[in-house]
């Protein structure tokens, strides 16, 4: 996995690039933790990344501002957004090809992958572990434009199941996308004792919709 680094709007931000398996693979952006919690190397994030590197995908993770060697300072999710869709910019350029993107996120990154999927249409599909949805305003997801699903925790100490519940409660009653949603019980917020499940349901929902042709 080459070490690549990218420009970001605050200046250089340090990614890890696998090139996808030919011209037209799909493209996968994975996004970090909340910078207290974790950078790119986090072991959800690398998980997502391997499972998007052995199905083909060009797949791109980074290191939001302020974290590991990329410049700049947090900044509370505006900045981190603007980082993703750099990155993506990136990835996109050296893929000019592909014929479609996901991005995967966990926790704060999976609130701003939600975002950037809203900016970006052609985003076809998400990945969202554990996403923070009692502590960051996820009403912007109206409607949600694209399919994708989500993973819970059921003794999550940082989000509680409730909230992530009413989020896919809402985001079901829009029509023309579907999502799926799985709770792994026992687990924490962080998956520490339960990985292998979570990577089950990822790497099954993966399969499932590169089967339908990323439908």
């Amino acid at each position: 996995m080459p070490e690549v680094i990218l420009t970001g709007p605050e200046g250089r931000l340090e990614g890890r690039y696998q090139p996808g398996a030919g011209p037209r693979a799909p493209v996968a952006i994975l996004l970090q933790p909340h910078p207290a919690q974790g950078t790119m190397n986090h072991p959800i994030v690398l998980a997502m990344y391997q499972s998007f590197v052995k199905r083909g995908f060009a797949t791109l993770r980074f290191n939001f501002r302020g974290v590991g060697r990329s410049q700049g300072v947090f900044d509370n999710g505006i900045g981190e957004l603007s980082d993703a869709a750099s990155a993506l910019d990136w990835l996109q350029q050296f893929n000019p090809e592909a014929h479609t993107t996901w991005v995967g996120g966990f926790s704060f990154g999976a609130w701003i992958g939600m975002q950037l999927l809203m900016r970006r249409p052609e985003i076809k599909g998400f990945i969202s572990i554990a996403p923070p949805a009692n502590m960051y305003d996820f009403t912007f997801l109206a409607p949600c434009p694209s399919s994708g699903i989500i993973v819970d925790g059921e003794a999550d100490e940082v989000v509680p199941p409730s909230a992530v519940q009413k989020l896919v409660d809402k985001l079901k009653t829009q029509r023309h996308i579907t999502i799926h949603h799985s709770t792994i019980p026992g687990a924490n917020h962080f998956f520490q004792n339960e990985m292998d499940l979570l990577m089950g349901e990822v790497d099954a929902y993966l399969d499932m919709r590169l089967a339908n042709g990323g439908r």
